[in-house]
């Protein structure tokens, strides 16, 4: 299903019953009701539900789940975490895990064949990891709020802006959610602890970090209280005063880049803690896996790599092309990916510093011949970087790894029905387990 509109209009506490058709891409039961679509919270398909609306729409409305009149045998009806069904960090713990796969597979063929117009000629299998501690990446928001007792930290709740606090996580690792019982205390004894918005959390295969985004500057005695905690937990510690370029370790002074390896490659992938890397490591080593498997880089092909981020798919696949050219967006992360691939000893990996996104920019890879191509973009999709591509000397294989099925099959239209490629398979790929966000993985050649 295609997402919801975002203009509402009248509340309405009104209830009514209706049969769930499917999942929505953000999680919630569809269904039908007097001809119009209804987006229903906590309901899953195959239910008969009664539920309470929220706010009524011109061409749909919302709502969410009173009473469950039939139960879907995929139902999970104690779900892991306590904090479920109002801790925005998960939307999906009440549905099985084999069920969830099915869910998302359903959402990726519905945008391929609705906006996407294109369908793959055969399925591939679902890439799927670990269920729980699998989140090596994420921002934890933080509130003062004196009457629910002083400084929350926690995801946001479902829909809400409130912070969820939160004394454990399942899906965070282990060594991340076990500093969630301490923050809260930490933060209520710095001088501003009404102005810390967020704490990014980050972890590698050996160590972790903590960024604290502070809108005041912090005192002497702030940054020894923070430092006093990262010995104590042997956690990183970094502060961020402004923008990601304001990020300083505060403790250790000089604290090592955190990584996470590839072993199937020979590849070990170094970030700062403010960087982006794909939030589940496992996953992430299947998908590369799976990205040079289906590629299939020959030693005399170039390759190339667009939104190559800090080389995660560029250096795997250097090991087997003749060349492999990664483009990103931002300067600071094509200084990593280049500081990775020394780090690597790949020398036939090169990475320029172009805008992505514009269909105006101009053509960065003007005379380089280049047989095959990966794109792994935002959620906003690689359709300005599509239409760079040069149509006179067109790759003969696509490989696009997607965040966000809607783009993924706006993008493969164009492919498709404009520059003649034929989808030749899609799966997905299930970096966000008991979450309704999805990867997805989509291969295009041309005869």
């Amino acid at each position: 299903m295609p997402s919801r509109p975002a203009r509402s209009t009248a509340v309405d506490n009104t209830e009514a019953t209706a049969f769930v058709e499917e999942l929505n891409y953000d999680g919630s039961g569809v269904a039908h009701v007097d001809g119009k679509a209804v987006f229903i919270d906590g309901a899953l398909p195959g239910e008969r539900v009664r539920f309470r609306y929220r706010r009524r729409h011109r061409r749909y409305d919302t709502g969410q789940v009173v009473e469950i009149l039939a139960q879907s045998p995929d139902r999970i009806r104690e779900p892991a975490c306590p904090y479920f069904g109002t801790c925005g960090g998960c939307s999906l713990q009440h549905l099985a895990p084999a069920a969830q796969l099915v869910a998302k597979q359903r959402v990726l063929h519905d945008n391929l064949t609705h906006i996407g117009k294109v369908a793959p000629a055969d399925w591939l299998p679902p890439l799927p990891g670990p269920l729980w501690g699998y989140r090596r990446k994420a921002r934890l928001g933080v509130r003062l709020v004196p009457k629910k007792g002083g400084v929350l930290v926690g995801f946001r709740e479902r829909k809400r802006s409130f912070v969820t606090p939160l004394a454990d996580c399942k899906i965070l690792d282990p060594r991340l959610a076990a500093l969630l019982p301490a923050l809260p205390a930490l933060i209520s004894g710095l001088s501003c602890p009404q102005r810390i918005p967020q704490i990014e959390v980050a972890a590698g295969d050996r160590d972790a970090a903590l960024v604290f985004r502070h809108l005041d500057p912090l005192t002497e005695t702030d940054r020894a209280r923070l430092q006093a905690f990262g010995e104590h937990h042997a956690v990183q510690i970094h502060v961020q005063a402004h923008g990601p370029e304001s990020v300083q370790a505060l403790w250790p002074p000089r604290p090592p880049l955190l990584s996470y390896g590839l072993p199937a490659h020979g590849i070990e992938i170094l970030f700062a803690a403010n960087e982006f890397t794909q939030v589940n490591a496992a996953v992430n080593a299947r998908l590369v896996d799976a990205v040079v498997e289906l590629l299939d880089p020959q030693p005399r092909e170039v390759v190339l790599d667009l939104f190559c981020g800090v080389g995660n798919f560029t250096l795997p696949l250097a090991r087997r092309a003749a060349q492999v050219v990664g483009m990103e967006g931002s300067a600071a992360l094509v200084q990593r990916a280049q500081a990775n691939a020394g780090h690597n000893k790949v020398a036939n990996a090169d990475f320029r510093h172009i805008d992505l996104y514009s269909e105006e920019t101009p053509i960065a890879w003007e005379g380089l011949h280049f047989e095959k191509v990966l794109l792994d973009p935002p959620r906003s999709g690689a359709m300005g970087a599509i239409k760079q591509l040069p149509t006179a000397h067109l790759p003969s294989r696509i490989v696009y790894v997607s965040c966000y099925p809607a783009t993924l099959a706006r993008d493969s239209e164009y492919l498709v029905h404009a520059l003649g490629f034929r989808l030749l398979s899609a799966g997905i790929v299930d970096m966000f387990p008991h979450t309704s966000h999805m990867e997805a993985i989509a291969v295009f050649a041309r005869e």
